[in-house]
């Protein structure tokens, strides 16, 4: 019989398993430095794993923030609720401010906040459709609405006025940059902050807005490597495949992927209790303190200066019969110093921590 068999283990006295287990766990604990150096790099690279692979459970981005692989958000430091009042304040006023300068100043607060996290190359990339939708807006509005007092030229019948184009012009803009701005709130407010700011007032709601900003970002890079993988898997001198029967299957592998994710997510939801009591207690993991308390005084009374600059400008504006033209005044850099301010907490965040 084998001394460290599990009959010999079963039969051991209580005492003398506890004493034996008592000295492994002091010689675990008296392990010489370069042992433990070694079981760190083995956890990081564990860890490291876990990040690259989908599915694991790991949240990605958390892991991505903690070691220094995406910059620094704005807003990063500070209570959820901090750039949830920005957030919402500068999506209004981008939605319902429908004047020429307000809406150039918002579009390029937009490009700038996104070239300062995202990149050039990934913002530049994001351009291609969008300058588009703003060119098509701009040419299709006069087709459709035909008033004004500038004729530019006629279309058989149909004339095509300044006013109308101009119109359209700011519509695809507003557009573009709503786009833009919901792209900076994805990157200030992360699923965890939405969760964490409805979870206790509106946890289904706060679970949904969180689980959709992760699984659409999710999706796309999924659809992404479905693309890839076809496009790899393609034999040297064979015709090339049909783009729609390519675009399908990846819509099929996609659609069976989530599907899949979805049942293994309800049940571990399951299995963690959720919908077991009609209320649950959450770990604060933010606390409201007296500087995020003063930074959200400072917006609300920075948003109102925004919110009075933006009514008086659309109010005095008009696009039909005839253009207005906007006239220098000192409430645009009140507007602009709104739409730049990520970019300059953001300046300051990277100059601190990066």
């Amino acid at each position: 019989r084998r001394v460290f068999g599990n009959d010999t283990r079963r039969n051991m006295i209580p005492q003398a398993y506890d004493e034996r287990v008592t000295i492994g766990l002091r010689r675990l604990r008296l392990a010489p430095p370069a042992w433990r150096l070694h079981c760190v790099r083995a956890a990081l690279a564990v860890l490291r794993s876990c990040c690259l692979s989908e599915g694991t459970g790991v949240p990605v981005d958390n892991i991505r923030e903690e070691f220094g692989g995406e910059p620094v958000a704005a807003f990063s430091m500070s209570h959820p609720a901090v750039p949830a009042l920005y957030i919402v304040l500068t999506l209004g006023l981008t939605m319902f401010s429908m004047q020429p300068v307000l809406i150039a100043l918002s579009l390029a607060g937009g490009l700038a906040y996104g070239f300062a996290t995202r990149g050039a190359a990934r913002t530049l990339g994001a351009l291609r459709w969008q300058l588009p939708v703003i060119l098509i807006v701009a040419v299709l509005n006069p087709l459709f609405s035909a008033s004004g007092s500038t004729e530019l030229f006629r279309i058989g019948m149909r004339a095509v006025y300044l006013e109308s184009m101009m119109y359209g012009l700011c519509v695809g803009g507003l557009f573009v940059a709503s786009v833009l701005w919901f792209e900076a709130a994805a990157s200030m407010l992360g699923y965890d902050k939405v969760l964490a700011l409805l979870g206790n007032a509106a946890p289904v709601i706060a679970l949904m807005i969180s689980m959709c900003m992760r699984l659409i970002p999710q999706f796309l890079r999924r659809g992404r490597t479905v693309l890839a993988v076809q496009d790899a898997i393609d034999v040297p001198g064979r015709a090339p495949a049909d783009p729609v029967r390519s675009c399908l299957r990846a819509s099929s592998v996609l659609m069976g992927w989530g599907m899949e994710d979805s049942l293994e997510r309800a049940d571990a939801m399951r299995s963690r209790g959720w919908g077991a009591a009609s209320r649950r207690t959450t770990y604060a993991r933010y606390r409201l303190r007296r500087g995020d308390v003063a930074a959200l005084v400072g917006l609300a009374v920075f948003g109102a200066a925004a919110v009075a600059v933006a009514w008086t400008a659309t109010t005095q504006y008009s696009f039909y019969p005839q253009l207005s033209v906007p006239a220098p005044w000192l409430g645009y850099v009140v507007y602009a110093a709104w739409m730049v301010l990520p970019c300059v907490l953001h300046a300051i965040d990277e100059k601190r921590f990066g």
